[in-house]
């Protein structure tokens, strides 16, 4: 009978899950038959059907809010299907829905239906604040006049039993204030509302145990209601954000695999707070039991370790590669001198068999007969001037050239050169007599001996310096002349009215130096840059003159070479380095490496630098080479790109007096093939005098007072009075005239030289200086005039073209007539690029210091800002951003702070700015790639963030670029001092303005056009989303009173991306407005 009764009960489960599957169609229905049926029989087999029928209808709910959750809490969700399962799938384990259905037996009818849910959260969101979630408003169940047992806090109650509560119901409340019960496990009931809402996953929700102590219902904090003695601590009674109430949140160091179950992180694993499975640690990271967090200090410093590693092997290989870059070089200089020297010995071999042709087609007779004979019927021919044989005693070259064209025109009856510019070139045309005395005979017998004595000692002594002076020597180069003239220049400041120069009147020739020289104020310097185009803030009128033309003088800027006075050249690179850039950049693009290299080693050769070739220049914290040496090199800047016009500004100033003579002698062998050399001097010895062809001197006020040759400067004011004494350097006895130290002769004043040199050309005299001609007019009566009348007038370049109407200076469009192909922008890029990179390596330094402070930074900001669930680390980040910003823009500033002269004097050279600026940006790059590694190294192991480490670097990869260009604007748009101002007080004051009240209305509209907003934003999404299931509610009260949204964050980063573009546009923009100024 046992058997048979026992089989009968199976059956009658059986049937009874049957006929409960059977009715599926309604799940209402099914649902109270399901309770029914338990509450009546207590069969255990009914209720795992009835238990996943109430969670099915449980589940229903959260596709009823889907579309409201979307349009309300979109901002906070990125998937709300995900984020609700997230928070309410129960599926793999539903003891606490069980063990409710065996406690209660009606929890359909106590659970909320949807309006009473949509009214605990809508309360909740509206409040802004998590403290005040407890406090809903008043309802239909829970009211002044009704006020249930149910209302408390950890309490509910249920419909009545002839009514069945609409779960899907968004409109109204049920009339729930009946048999009022404690909540159940795993449910939370809230003070103000008479239903249970499951708690979601990730939290901790046991039946309440009162503290007799305290009267508080622990683990939670409400108390039980004052004169209530039957009544007793409920479940669990408020779901809200961490920071208003976190009893519900399962503790760090457990985990909560259901909302009933809370488990002690075992060793080698770590809980966070509102963990529902434990997370094992990595390998070398150290995590005790009970372990809330794993400590990733090993990995850090591995990080740091590795990095420091591949910086170290990079450094060295670079090192490396500069190395086999020297031995490249050198082996191109060997080409080239091999190169040179076959082209020598070809050249000289062919000038031996034209020779022996020649001789061989006339007869060695009939050129003695033509030579030596001194018939009566050949008449002279009139000698021509031949240019540059003046200094053919002092310069073999020179006269090898002479010899060359004696060689190529035995005929030729040229005589020895006149001055260039000369006016009186009739007069010293030699008599028929003296062409006997001066014949062909001797220069040519002297030409043949000096050439057959050099042509010997090339080929005994064919070294490096001798095959580089065989190959330029016997090389006539060509080089396009300019020739600068100059009428009634006028520089006047503007909105003062002070003249720095007037009516300034003369001509530049090429193939001669001219020194400027003057007392202090008189507008030497000034006069060289309106010369060169490079005076700004003044009035300038007059005419210049370019060839003739009334062209730029920055239309042929490829082929004039300025000499500052302040000696600009690149610290960290050698003196070859240096040299080598400038003729690659300046140079032809057509001429062959070979040819440049020869370029650079003539000049190293000419200006003595071969013994610091490879010495680096040095700076002001780093000793280099001397201060005459870098003066030289200076000069080589300019005469490796064989200029046609070569302006230096004192380039004597500081060297001894061999120094300057080599410097000088270097310039004189440019002189000779053509090149128009201008120079202002200060005190020159009387040899380096000698060795200048023409001679402009400068009054106090800008005014001419001599412009012409050297040979007749003496002679000129010997004319009225003004004799050198013997053993006076000449420049320094008319200087100290115009200074007023020495007292000309009587009735001669200083003040009355520069108008004798206006009448003496027939210039117009200035209004304000008629009455020194009263003066001189005066003296001339009393015997001197006859000096002044009778005085031979000076080879002035300028009084040739006196009275020639030319046009005043004008900006004009600049087009290129320097007929000078130079490279293009990518291998001027290339060629920056090379550049830039060797002076990183040199300030390894430097650089190590930037990491190491990015480190400490890392460590100290990660050490204080641990990552706290109700912020989700915003402030640590938001330090963070500050840091990182103030950092690497004062590391940006240094990119071009430094350069500024550079830049301006090789930009006025004519080299691509675009070039510059894109190859500094390009080398850091590489700091924009490994400072957010370094930073994140430290900040992260410390810090611990939810966010992978792949998602913070690239934020903090985004924002390096971002405040990377706009240090680039302040290190170009203002000084250095200023750039470091605001370096500092911006992303302060940024930041401010980014955590403005997203209530302010203007505050609103600041922050959105903010870097820090967008970086903290980025920062926060991508941690924020780490934080699911119980943190939902803790999330979305975050971010909406942020103002952020989890959809903005790939929009955050292309804003910083497009912000640092934007900022490298401007900064690009600022370099071609400001940088030349």
């Amino acid at each position: 009978m046992s058997g048979i009764w026992g089989d009968s009960s199976r059956v009658a489960s059986l049937l009874v899950l049957i006929s409960v599957l059977i009715v599926a169609s309604s799940p209402r229905r099914v649902l109270c038959q399901g309770e029914d049926e338990y509450s009546k029989s207590g069969n255990p087999a009914v209720l795992p059907v009835v238990t996943s029928l109430i969670y099915n209808q449980i589940r229903n709910l959260t596709k009823i809010f889907n579309k409201e959750i979307t349009s309300t809490l979109g901002f906070c969700t990125q998937n709300v299907d995900h984020d609700l399962n997230g928070a309410f799938e129960f599926e793999s384990n539903l003891d606490f829905l069980s063990n409710c259905v065996k406690e209660t037996k009606d929890v359909t009818k106590r659970i909320c239906t949807a309006a009473e849910m949509k009214f605990y959260f809508s309360s909740f969101m509206n409040t802004n604040a998590d403290a005040d979630a407890q406090i809903l408003k008043l309802n239909r169940n829970c009211n002044l006049t009704s006020w249930v047992p149910g209302c408390e806090p950890g309490w509910a109650c249920s419909v009545p039993e002839t009514q069945q509560a609409d779960l899907k119901n968004v409109k109204e409340f049920p009339d729930r204030v009946y048999d009022s019960q404690p909540c159940c496990a795993g449910f939370f009931c809230p003070r103000g509302l008479t239903c249970m809402i499951p708690c979601p996953l990730g939290s901790y929700c046991p039946r309440a145990q009162l503290n007799q102590a305290t009267g508080v219902c622990e683990p939670y904090a409400y108390q039980l209601p004052p004169g209530s003695t039957t009544h007793s601590c409920g479940g669990a009674d408020v779901w809200a954000g961490v920071g208003g109430s976190d009893e519900i949140f399962c503790s760090a160091g457990s985990y909560c695999p259901s909302t009933i179950q809370m488990i002690q992180c075992s060793r080698g694993h770590y809980c966070r707070l509102g963990s529902t499975e434990e997370t094992a640690c990595f390998k070398l990271s150290t995590c005790n039991p009970n372990s809330n967090t794993q400590n990733l200090h090993a990995y850090g410093f591995m990080l740091i370790g590795a990095l420091s590693l591949v910086l170290i092997v990079f450094y060295n290989c670079s090192d490396q590669v500069l190395t086999t870059r020297y031995e490249r070089m050198a082996k191109s200089r060997e080409r080239a001198i091999k190169s040179a020297r076959e082209t020598a010995q070809a050249r000289e071999r062919w000038q031996v068999a034209k020779e022996a042709a020649r001789k061989g087609a006339i007869g060695l007779q009939k050129q003695l007969s033509r030579t030596f004979s001194r018939n009566k019927g050949d008449a002279p021919v009139p000698s021509k001037p031949l240019t540059g044989v003046h200094n053919a005693k002092k310069e073999a070259g020179n006269l090898t050239k002479m010899v060359q064209s004696l060689d190529s025109d035995l005929d030729s009856q040229s005589g020895f050169d006149m001055a260039i510019g000369d006016r009186h070139v009739k007069k010293q045309v030699p008599k028929a007599k003296q062409l006997h005395t001066k014949s062909q005979i001797f220069k040519y017998a002297y030409g043949q001996l000096e050439k057959e004595k050099a042509m010997e000692q090339m080929q005994q002594n064919l070294t490096f310096s001798g095959v580089i002076s065989m190959a330029t020597e016997t090389d006539v180069k060509t080089r396009p002349t300019i020739e600068l003239a100059f009428k009634d220049l006028t520089i006047t400041l503007r909105n003062k009215h002070k003249h720095l120069m007037r009516r300034v009147t003369g001509k530049i020739l090429p193939g001669r130096i001219s020194a400027v020289m003057g007392p202090s104020g008189a507008g030497k310097t000034t006069f060289l840059s309106a010369v060169a185009g490079k005076i700004r803030g003044c009035h300038i009128s007059g005419s210049i003159l370019i060839n003739g033309k009334p062209d730029s003088i920055h239309c042929y800027k490829k082929i004039v070479g300025f000499v500052p006075q302040d000696d600009i050249v690149h610290g960290n690179l050698t003196v070859e380095e240096n040299l080598r850039f400038s003729a690659r950049c300046r140079l032809s693009a057509h001429m062959p490496k070979a040819d440049k290299v020869l370029v650079v080693e003539r000049v190293i050769e000419a200006l003595g630098l071969q013994a610091i070739r490879d010495s680096l220049v040095g700076t002001v914290e780093k000793r280099g080479i001397s201060g005459g040496q870098r003066k030289r090199v200076n000069v080589g800047l300019e005469m490796v790109m064989e200029p046609s016009l070569l302006i230096l500004d004192e380039p004597t100033s500081g060297l001894d007096s061999s120094s300057s003579n080599l410097l000088i002698r270097a310039l004189k062998r440019e002189a000779l093939e053509g090149v128009n050399i201008c120079m202002v001097l200060h005190q020159p010895s009387y040899t380096l005098y000698q060795m200048f062809d023409d001679l402009i001197l400068l009054a106090k006020g800008g005014l001419t007072v001599y412009h012409g040759s050297v040979k007749k400067v003496e002679e000129y004011f010997g004319s009225f009075g003004i004799h050198v004494p013997d053993r006076v350097n000449p420049p320094d006895h008319f200087i100290d005239i115009l200074e007023g130290i020495v007292k000309p002769c009587a009735g001669v004043t200083a003040e009355q030289l520069p108008v004798r040199w206006m009448l003496h050309n027939g210039y117009s005299v200035p209004p304000d200086m008629l009455h020194y001609c009263d003066e001189i007019a005066s003296a001339s009566k009393g015997g001197s005039s006859s000096s002044v009348q009778e005085s031979p007038e000076p080879s002035t370049p300028g009084s040739e073209w006196k009275d020639e109407q030319e046009p005043s200076i004008k900006f004009l469009k600049i087009h290129d007539l320097s007929n000078r192909q130079t490279p293009g922008f990518m291998r001027q890029y290339r060629y920056f690029l090379g550049r830039i990179c060797k002076q990183r390596l040199r300030e390894a330094q430097l650089q190590a210091a930037d990491f190491l402070i990015l480190l400490l930074a890392g460590a100290c900001l990660g050490t204080l800002s641990k990552t706290k669930g109700d912020t989700f680390g915003y402030y640590g980040y938001m330090y963070s951003v500050i840091a990182v910003s103030l950092l690497c823009k004062i590391a940006a500033i240094r990119s071009f702070s430094t350069d500024k002269l550079h830049y301006r004097r090789e930009s006025d050279a004519g080299m691509s700015t675009l070039a510059y600026f894109l190859s500094k940006d390009t080398v850091d790059l590489f700091n924009v790639l490994i400072k957010p590694l370094v930073f994140l190294s430290m900040f992260y192991s410390f810090s611990n963030p939810r966010s992978t480490f792949p998602e913070n670097y690239i934020v903090l990869l985004c924002l390096v670029y971002c405040v990377t260009g706009i240090g680039y604007v302040f290190a170009i748009a203002f000084q250095p001092a200023q750039a470091q101002l605001w370096c500092v007080l911006l992303p302060v004051v940024l930041t401010l303005i980014a955590n403005q009240d997203k209530g302010d209305k203007y505050g609103r509209i600041l922050r959105n056009y903010c870097y820090p907003t967008w970086a903290l934003e980025a920062f926060l999404i991508a941690n924020a989303q780490r934080f699911s299931g119980v943190w939902l509610i803790t999330r979305c009260a975050s971010l909406n009173e942020l103002g952020y949204d989890v959809h903005r964050w790939l929009i955050c980063l292309l804003n910083l991306i497009l912000s640092g573009i934007g900022f490298r546009v401007m900064s690009y923009y600022s370099l071609l407005k400001f940088g030349k100024k």
